[in-house]
C-alpha cells in the first residue's frame, strides 16, 4: 500500500465516523430548540395564570377591573391605576408572546389563540380608552398589532353573558 491508498482509507473512515456524528449532533439540537420552545410555553402559561390570578382572588379588583371594561374614563383615579397597572402586566405579557411568535417559538396555532384573545379584550371601549394611555411603553410592532386589532372593530362579547350594567359603580353605592 502506498501513502495515497492510506490517505483515501483514512479519508472514507473520517467520512464514515462523520456523517452519523453529524446526523446525531442535529438531531440533539432538534431535540433541545423542542425542549426550549416547550419550556418558553409553559413559563409563559404560568405567567397568564399569575396575572389573572388577581381577577379570580380580589372581588374588589373583579368590580374595578369590569367597570373598566365598559369605560377606563369613568373609574376614579386610584380605580384607573389600579385597572391601568393590571392592563400594562396583561400587554407586556401579550407583547412577550408576539415576540415568542416572531422568533418561532410560538406556533401559529398558539398565536391564533392568543389573537383571539386579546379581540376579544380589545373590543371593548374601556380597554381602547386605556390603551392610548400606555401604548408608548409597547414597541412600535406590537403596538401596530394591537392597533390592527382595534381597526377590526369587534363586537365585545367576551363578557357579553355578564350583565355588565349591574356592577356597582362607587359613586352609585
Amino acid at each position: 500500500m502506498n501513502w495515497e491508498m492510506l490517505t483515501a482509507i483514512g479519508q472514507m473512515a473520517a467520512v464514515c465516523v462523520g456523517i452519523p456524528s453529524v446526523i446525531y449532533f442535529a438531531l440533539q439540537l432538534r431535540e433541545q430548540t423542542r425542549e426550549r420552545r416547550q419550556a418558553a410555553v409553559n413559563a409563559l402559561t404560568v405567567q397568564w395564570g399569575e396575572l389573572t390570578k388577581a381577577l379570580h382572588e380580589n372581588p374588589e379588583f373583579t368590580a374595578v377591573y369590569l367597570r373598566g371594561v365598559q369605560s377606563f374614563h369613568a373609574l376614579d383615579p386610584i380605580s384607573k391605576l389600579r385597572f391601568s397597572a393590571f392592563q400594562n402586566r396583561f400587554f407586556k405579557n401579550f407583547e412577550g408572546m408576539y415576540y415568542s411568535k416572531r422568533e418561532g417559538i410560538l406556533s401559529a396555532e398558539l398565536w391564533d389563540e392568543i389573537d383571539r384573545t386579546m379581540s376579544d379584550f380589545l373590543a371593548y371601549k374601556g380597554i381602547q380608552e386605556w390603551w392610548p394611555t400606555r401604548r408608548h411603553w409597547h414597541t412600535e410592532a406590537f403596538a401596530r398589532v394591537v392597533e390592527d386589532i382595534i381597526a377590526r372593530g369587534e363586537k365585545p362579547t367576551a363578557y357579553s353573558t355578564y350583565d355588565l350594567e349591574q356592577v356597582v359603580r362607587p359613586q352609585d353605592s
